[in-house]
């Protein structure tokens, strides 16, 4: 990779394709003019359209696009798609985490070909949307680059985190087990290295952690004879897995900023792509804290400086990027002067996940609170249901530096600590165990689907035999849901387990995959979304197909009822609003338990847009005071226009009746 990145740099070196686009800031809203509904893919969970078809093929299908384009899609996010995994003598090896493990700019062959690729983005371009590829910063897999830098050939051991150990403390090192390329340290012997000074020591992260598998961040290769004929042993940084070696993007070599950018302008001047994600792109800067065996990592300035270059890189070239980092309120603040233009919304996601399943927005309207204090713009979040993760309930924001900080929850005063033990404690107990078998724990998270989650918020235990009524309820709960997503200024974006409604998969029908302890296997179950492969057991990839609740959505856009046509309605009114571009000027207090009532300013307009949302199954009737709001101005419900226009009363205020579950965005005309 790092040889063809810099045969692409010296193709744009003095090229006045450098100079036509404005870089130097964020611009998270010309971001969503282009395009401001997403559906985000994942390949390996693709049934292809026919038998023998190709991923790529799939999503370029015309079928495909129709409906996209009749639901109101505007962009397709693949995920990651080029080769990856690893090399062993001549042979490629398998991806060890779905792809994000890269080791080549080539398209992978289990998805398709760069052919293909561009005939993907030759489709979405016909039917007005855009493709959006991926970056990663963080690491590679163990490829050609990783097995040269192991040789000490030229500038490729600059590529990553990584110490050449001399002989003489061989010792020190575990031996590697036959069948492998590398040994995980045990904490014990990483402390021993630190204090030789060969590496910063054990990290806080802990993610993948798994007794006798991963142990810590560090594992050793084995004794590699390089080109010049001299054996070495080096110890590398992963802050995933094993085969993920850390990149390191403060080396005199440069190496990673060369490698990454040169991906950066494949996906874009290749490919196609109109934006890239930054993957796993808040962990570039590590370092020993001083007289101490801290190490500093989470929110460390390197990654600031990192993603400013790779961002302004990619706004440089015409494109933009968006990023998915579940950071403090305070970090996401600071990251938003420079870097991604658009920041995956780990904000309010836990929070509103959490207004369902307790029936009581309070924690959801102490996080837009928070989210005022703290400048966050909502216009520069991307709203997501499903993504191909579990349901990520870090909560950032009530740990670390911010454990002791104090907070009203519940008629109390707490810490974030305290806090965020609280709001586990609720979702835990009802999103897994015995109340919910069919979802499992990863990390600090649930793996589960949407639907799997709605499932668990009406008590359902067992969804393996759910009748039409449980349906029609879990349906309507994930278009509140959607609502509340799309009903924001910014990016809302869904999967293909949103738009067919798809269950968790039994772990026994991927038991393989989640030996290691990587749940999140469960929620990416294969998904036909034309319809036209019924019978296809399983993905290209060898995922299993899941129980899609909906159907396909050429099926699905045939029955006005539908959620895939209810769906539409509702996005056509966002588009015909503006509301994407529109900006959060209130979250008022309110009344009642399961109420969440935002006030958004629309663009190129007075007018205010408020979306009222019931998270509770008792139907709500309120008066609230709408800032901003004159009395006596009309007010129109725009989801329903048989709906009886209202009027704003004394002081602002406007009646909100809902029902349980559910949603209404009205239109308050300004003078």
């Amino acid at each position: 990779m790092l040889t063809r990145a810099e045969a692409l740099a010296q193709h744009f070196a003095g090229n006045s394709a450098q100079w036509q686009h404005p870089y130097g800031t964020p611009q998270p809203r010309a971001a969503s003019a282009k395009a401001s509904v997403w559906f985000t893919a994942y390949p390996a969970s693709t049934i292809a359209s026919s038998p023998g078809a190709s991923v790529l093929t799939t999503l370029a299908d015309e079928r495909l696009w129709a409906a996209f384009q009749a639901i109101g899609i505007q962009a397709i996010h693949t995920g990651p798609m080029k080769r990856s995994g690893g090399i062993s003598g001549t042979t490629y090896t398998p991806s060890v985490d779905g792809n994000f493990d890269r080791i080549s700019f080539d398209i992978d062959p289990t998805f398709g070909t760069e052919d293909q690729y561009q005939g993907m983005v030759k489709s979405a371009r016909s039917h007005g949307a855009l493709v959006i590829g991926d970056v990663i910063p963080g690491h590679t897999g163990k490829g050609a680059d990783f097995l040269l830098a192991e040789r000490g050939v030229g500038d490729f051991p600059g590529i990553y985190h990584m110490v050449q150990i001399p002989p003489s403390d061989w010792s020190l090192l575990p031996p590697v087990p036959a069948g492998h390329n590398s040994a995980n340290l045990s904490p014990a012997t990483v402390d021993a290295l630190q204090a030789k000074h060969y590496i910063v020591g054990m990290l806080s992260s802990r993610i993948f952690y798994s007794p006798g598998i991963k142990d810590s961040d560090w594992s050793a290769t084995d004794v590699v004879k390089g080109a010049d004929g001299v054996s070495r042993r080096w110890v590398y940084l992963h802050y995933f897995k094993e085969g993920q070696p850390t990149l390191n993007w403060l080396d005199p070599t440069f190496a990673a900023q060369r490698l990454v950018i040169g991906d950066a302008l494949h996906e874009l001047t290749v490919l196609g792509d109109g934006g890239v994600r930054l993957d796993a792109n808040g962990l570039l800067g590590i370092e020993r804290v001083a007289n101490s065996k801290e190490v500093w990592s989470e929110g460390h300035p390197l990654s600031d400086t990192a993603n400013q270059l790779i961002g302004d890189m990619v706004r440089k070239m015409g494109g933009f990027t968006f990023q998915e980092l579940a950071l403090a309120f305070d970090e996401i603040h600071e990251m938003s002067n420079g870097g991604a233009d658009l920041t995956y919304d780990f904000v309010t996601r836990p929070a509103y996940e959490h207004a369902l399943l307790t029936g009581d927005a309070e924690f959801l309207r102490l996080i837009f609170q928070l989210m005022r204090r703290n400048e966050i713009d909502s216009g520069a979040l991307i709203h997501a249901l499903q993504n191909h993760d579990e349901l990520t309930m870090g909560l950032s924001q009530f740990a670390g530096p911010h454990a002791g900080d104090h907070y009203s929850f519940r008629g109390r005063e707490m810490t974030g600590k305290q806090l965020r033990e609280t709001v586990h404690e609720d979702m835990y107990s009802r999103l897994i165990g015995p109340n919910a078998p069919y979802n499992l724990k990863f990390g600090d998270g649930v793996s589960s689907t949407t639907a799997t989650i709605i499932t668990a918020a009406l008590g359902i235990k067992n969804i393996s035999k759910l009748s039409a009524a449980e349906i029609e309820k879990i349906e309507r709960l994930h278009l509140l849901l959607a609502f509340y997503n799309a009903f924001q200024p910014g990016v809302f974006a869904l999967s293909g387990w949103d738009l067919v409604g798809a269950l968790t998969l039994p772990g026994a029908v991927v038991k393989d995959r989640i030996a290691d302890g990587d749940t999140r296997w469960i929620n990416r179950g294969a998904y036909d979304l034309i319809g036209s492969n019924p019978k296809a057991r399983t993905s290209s990839a060898g995922l299993p197909v899941t129980v899609a609740l909906y159907g396909p959505l050429p099926k699905q856009l045939k029955s006005p009822d539908s959620f895939a046509s209810r769906l539409a309605r509702m996005l056509k009114v966002r588009s015909d609003t503006k509301l994407y571009a529109g900006k959060l000027v209130d979250a008022p207090a309110v009344q009642s338990k399961g109420l969440l009532v935002l006030v958004h300013q629309l663009p190129d307009t007075p007018d205010l847009e408020v979306t009222t949302i019931n998270f509770g199954a008792r139907p709500v009737d309120e008066t609230v005071v709408i800032e901003g709001a004159t009395q006596d101005s009309t007010v129109m419900d725009v989801l329903d226009a048989r709906a009886s226009q209202l009027m704003v009363g004394a002081g602002g205020t406007l009646q909100i009746t809902l029902g349980a579950y559910e949603g209404k965005a009205f239109r308050i005309k300004g003078l």
